[in-house]
């Protein structure tokens, strides 16, 4: 008799990934604290923080530390999970995926080469390992951890060509840690925008901007505070001049920036766009629209698709409607 084909057995332990245009979502643990590195080179430095009673240290495997690229891994995958739970599915921390969609989603190349960096990026995911007394999901537990705990990928491999294969399908197995944020929605929609920004320090503000400012009007912070909670390795000259070429490129989403004296980074918010009805601020959508959109469009993040069109609704001077449930339906159709 053969042995049981306990592959088989455990296909309904992976949570597929196959949720089209899920909102990008990241958590407030590694959105609050620097866990990544900025550099876009190998960096093997031992990372210690220390704020307000939270402790980490980031230590590297030999391929260096993740980097703030790397993230996009895992803000892919949690935006996938969220778009799961909110439509009722049930998830778990592994994962499986395409590859493909990961990159386009993400705004990477698909090249050659971007696939090899996608799978550097794993590596130095499951090597980069985290001590920490960080609360994630109400629970605060003093662990170390990797930030994926394993992965895995498959290739169609032309006969006599190990390796050389076309990267079909990615498995990976999330941190306990960041699965406990996950399951607690303890996380933060992003910027759509937020994987156009070309540098590491750009997208590291932007997520404090995010985490901090959110939806009120403005929030400030020292420069020092900011370089030391953003991670910079650089000496704080340096680093004010590359905050001060942010300001004056002015193109973060979201949020705009200015310097205030007493060496303070002052961030406002632009136009914000209207996700939720606030005193008859947007149109409200019935629940029963909702399942109607998500038959018309199966497989998408519906929660995404209404948030791409109220943004639409916003930009076009917010008309008033008749039907918003007809207007949403019909805008629906016409993708």
């Amino acid at each position: 008799m053969l042995l049981p084909d306990r592959l088989a057995d455990r296909q309904g332990d992976f949570f597929l990934c196959d949720i089209f245009g899920a909102l990008p979502k990241d958590d407030l643990a590694s959105m609050e604290h620097p866990l990544f590195s900025l550099s876009t080179r190998p960096d093997r430095r031992i990372l210690n923080y220390s704020h307000n009673g939270v402790e980490v240290t980031v230590v590297p495997s030999v391929k260096g530390l993740a980097t703030l690229f790397d993230k996009d891994i895992l803000i892919y995958c949690i935006s996938q999970l969220m778009a799961a739970l909110n439509a009722g599915r049930e998830v778990t921390r592994h994962l499986r995926l395409t590859a493909h969609d990961l990159m386009v989603a993400t705004n990477r190349e698909t090249s050659g080469d971007g696939y090899a960096r996608l799978r550097e990026a794993f590596e130095r995911l499951a090597g980069t390992r985290i001590t920490t007394n960080m609360t994630t999901g109400g629970v605060e537990a003093t662990t170390g951890f990797g930030l994926i705990e394993s992965w895995q990928i498959l290739r169609a491999t032309p006969a006599g060509k190990k390796g050389a294969g076309r990267m079909v399908q990615v498995s990976v197995t999330l941190s306990e840690w960041l699965f406990r944020a996950v399951l607690s929605k303890s996380v933060l929609t992003l910027s759509r925008d937020y994987f156009r920004l070309r540098k590491p320090l750009e997208r590291r503000v932007y997520e404090l901007a995010r985490k901090h400012c959110g939806r009120q009007p403005e929030w400030r912070i020292g420069m020092e505070v900011l370089a030391r909670k953003s991670g910079s390795a650089s000496p704080l000259r340096v680093f004010r001049k590359m905050i001060r070429d942010m300001i004056a490129g002015d193109h973060l989403p979201e949020y705009s920036l200015q310097e205030e004296p007493g060496d303070i980074l002052l961030v406002t918010r632009r136009d914000m766009v209207v996700l939720m009805d606030e005193a008859g601020a947007g149109p409200v959508l019935k629940p029963a629209t909702i399942e109607t959109a998500r038959a018309l469009v199966p497989g998408w993040d519906i929660y995404a698709l209404e948030a791409d069109w109220r943004e639409m609704w916003h930009r076009s001077g917010r008309p008033r409607l008749r039907s918003p449930d007809a207007a949403f339906l019909g805008w629906i159709r016409k993708r």
